[in-house]
């Protein structure tokens, strides 16, 4: 009997050992589980930053995976995450989608390396939101979100710029024969044939209508309409996405000319109100156009909110006395002149400087909550405040030419810090408003 079992263990031995070793594996799998499942939310979020530091090899972000702790943001979720709460990151691994070069859709206006620009780091910012992984934007993606639909943006040029940013990102995928771009001074469309989806431009700097569209006058001539958007909304009618904004050509002075009714009634038919109050008439009548004409079944509606100014007017610019006005004191530079020969954001947390009013941001607040149709809000304005570095600045062009060096060498007078470099910031908003869709 013996020899039968010569070199093998008895049976209830080795189920024994088996059973010992399943046991003593459970045990270190629930040790493990508890370990890594304390947080949800930072589990799947290392998942996701695994994969972003994967494709954009970012040493910081590398750094953040040796230590997880540093990272526990959760995928973008629109109605959990606050884009306003966040940090620009400097990565030299990002490339953009597109150059000033490269696109030809880009105005001179916005062609900051075109136009003489050398530094390029601000085109290497990332901005990283505090709770939450913002995803990268992803052309095909846009384009398969569009396919079959009309996406409208309409405002001003902080507008326009934006729809110039979006074009850019994915028009570079589409072969030459299967796109196409009309211009106008007032609409301009781009189409992506194989997709049959249309991205257009809408020229309306208040929303409502005013005398000053088509014609530009100065600021003193201007006359509001507060109480009508139909000679703009027929454009708008129809479109699957719309994508608003209105603030800087408000900003003109202390007090508007407003008008209701007709035009012909000239310089007896307006009045002049609190620039708050004209703006919350002017949204109003907005709102009431989406509430009363948009089906939630098939429009989106998005507003997005002021783009930060970075400078301040002096009394006269050419007085070395007042010039001091046009200083970067907002952000603590006392030898700067405005948003000129700046290279890096600032980094204090929630630096808010004096081009974004308030004010304005609360009337926006108010009127979009008191409305039946949803309204996406893209609340570009903190993120963009810190970004002293981006604007054109020097680099651009006023009267339909670019600066000459006589207006170069002024920046205190001609630097402009309310539009953007492009490619630049309005490609992050674009990458927020993808991630909405």
């Amino acid at each position: 009997m013996m020899k039968g079992y010569r070199g093998k263990l008895p049976l209830s031995i080795i189920t024994v050992t088996l059973c010992g070793f399943a046991f003593l594996a459970l045990l270190y799998t629930e040790r493990l589980s508890f370990l890594s499942s304390s947080s949800f939310l930072k589990s799947k979020s290392c998942a996701r930053r695994t994969s972003a530091v994967v494709k954009a090899k970012d040493e910081t972000a590398e750094k953040n995976l040796e230590n997880p702790e540093l990272d526990d943001r959760f995928e973008f979720d629109p109605e959990e995450c606050d884009i306003t709460r966040g940090k620009w990151v400097f990565n030299r691994s990002i490339k953009p989608l597109y150059t000033d070069r490269s696109c030809p859709y880009v105005d001179r206006q916005f062609s900051c390396v075109k136009n003489g620009r050398l530094d390029l780091d601000y085109r290497h910012w990332e901005w990283q939101p505090d709770d939450c992984y913002l995803p990268r934007f992803d052309p095909e993606v846009a384009l398969e979100k569009l396919r079959g639909k009309r996406l409208v943006f309409a405002g001003d040029s902080l507008q326009r710029s934006q729809w110039e940013s979006f074009v850019c990102m994915i028009e570079w995928t589409i072969p030459p024969q299967k796109k196409s771009m009309k211009r106008g001074k007032i609409r301009n469309v781009f189409k992506a044939k194989e997709y049959n989806a249309s991205i257009e431009f809408y020229w309306a700097p208040f929303l409502v209508e005013s005398n000053t569209e088509v014609n530009i006058l100065e600021p003193k001539k201007r006359i509001i309409k507060v109480d009508s958007v139909s000679k703009q909304s027929k454009n708008w009618e129809g479109a699957d996405i719309l994508a608003f904004n209105t603030y800087v050509w408000w900003m003109i002075g202390l007090r508007l000319k407003t008008l209701w009714g007709s035009f012909a009634n000239g310089e007896e038919g307006y009045a002049q109100l609190d620039t708050p109050v004209a703006y919350k008439i002017g949204l109003k009548t907005w709102a009431n156009w989406i509430d009363s004409t948009i089906n939630v079944n098939k429009t989106r509606v998005f507003f997005t909110t002021m783009s930060s100014i970075h400078s301040k007017s002096a009394s006269s610019p050419s007085s070395l006395s007042n010039l001091a006005f046009s200083r970067s004191k907002d952000w603590g530079r006392e030898d700067g002149l405005k948003c000129f020969n700046e290279t890096k954001p600032v980094m204090k947390k929630k630096f808010w400087g004096s081009g974004s009013n308030k004010d304005m941001m609360s009337v926006v607040a108010s009127v979009i909550n008191k409305m039946k149709v949803p309204v996406s809000v893209l609340n570009i304005t903190q993120l963009s405040e810190y970004r002293i570095d981006a604007h054109s600045s020097i680099y651009t062009e006023t009267g339909g030419r670019l600066l000459n060096d006589e207006e170069k060498a002024d920046p205190g007078r001609h630097a402009d810090c309310i539009h953007w470099c492009l490619p630049g910031v309005p490609d992050t908003w674009n990458q927020i408003f993808l991630a909405h869709l």
